[in-house]
């Protein structure tokens, strides 16, 4: 019981904004590929997983429970069940449209802290609270994860926002990310622009580079990001609001909190 709370505590921090902490182990989903170009059925495959180099399975699966799909129309629905490894979850999803599919794994958890005959004991949802308990402190996660797939011919009916926790909005299309050109990201929270608001780019083969590369960026007074694309790879986006919150739950003295993630991962692809 022990090991199971210590894995989920690990995924939940991992998911709680620990965006741009070097070695830290990030949440991640991957297509296998951002476009498919077929006139036969269209298919992808999406791998999950929580490890500490992008995008290598060494650590645990994720867990991908609520995971969704929007359309080239707009319409959300409910992705396959996925199959759960040792290391990975794995889906295989139909695209039955030409356009661009949005595929999101979004979910609220809270975890916290309570006092009980003077011991300062931890939760991980409101019904573990005990009666008589004392100084209790919650903190709420949002988190968030989107990957995108275009089939055939890009679209932009899956890329709006729902307006709700910490969004990003594509206004340069994500499957049309080329390496040296310009691309313009908006962040959103609860369908508000977040001016100055930082973010980071980390490409993948970590383990092959010996070193992280993250790239830094920032939005602007309007809440967006005009930036030039780097060297093509496949590349997690991470961001938190708010940006200096501490890890973990909020701790003995602090009010409660609301924290919000975000990941992508996103393919810059050759100039």
């Amino acid at each position: 019981m022990q090991t199971r709370f210590v894995k989920q505590l690990v995924a939940a921090l991992a998911l709680a904004g620990i965006a741009c902490a070097a070695q830290a182990h990030r949440p991640w989903m991957i297509p296998n590929t951002t476009l498919v170009e077929t006139g036969k059925e269209a298919w992808v495959t999406i791998d999950g997983a929580i490890s500490e180099t992008l995008f290598d399975s060494d650590f645990l699966p994720l867990r991908m429970e609520g995971l969704t799909v929007t359309g080239p129309d707009g319409v959300t629905a409910p992705a396959p069940a996925a199959t759960v490894g040792k290391f990975r979850s794995s889906v295989d999803i139909r695209l039955p449209k030409n356009g661009t599919y949005r595929i999101t794994l979004a979910s609220t958890s809270v975890m916290g802290s309570y006092k009980l005959n003077g011991e300062t004991k931890r939760f991980r949802t409101a019904a573990e609270i005990p009666a008589g308990a004392l100084d209790v402190h919650r903190t709420t996660l949002h988190q968030r994860q989107d990957t995108f797939v275009t089939a055939n011919t890009p679209s932009s009916g899956a890329l709006k926002p729902t307006g709700t926790g910490l969004e990003l909005v594509p206004v340069t299309h994500p499957n049309e990310l080329r390496a040296g050109e310009r691309a313009r990201f908006r962040f959103l929270l609860n369908g508000q622009p977040l001016a100055n608001f930082p973010f980071s780019l980390v490409p993948g083969g970590v383990k092959y580079r010996g070193t992280l590369n993250e790239v830094r960026l920032s939005t602007d007074a309007h809440g967006e990001a005009n930036f030039t694309l780097p060297a093509p790879n496949m590349y997690w986006l991470g961001a938190a609001y708010p940006a200096n919150a501490p890890r973990g739950p909020a701790a003995e003295g602090q009010p409660d909190a609301t924290r919000y993630s975000y990941a992508a991962t996103l393919e810059i692809l050759p100039e």
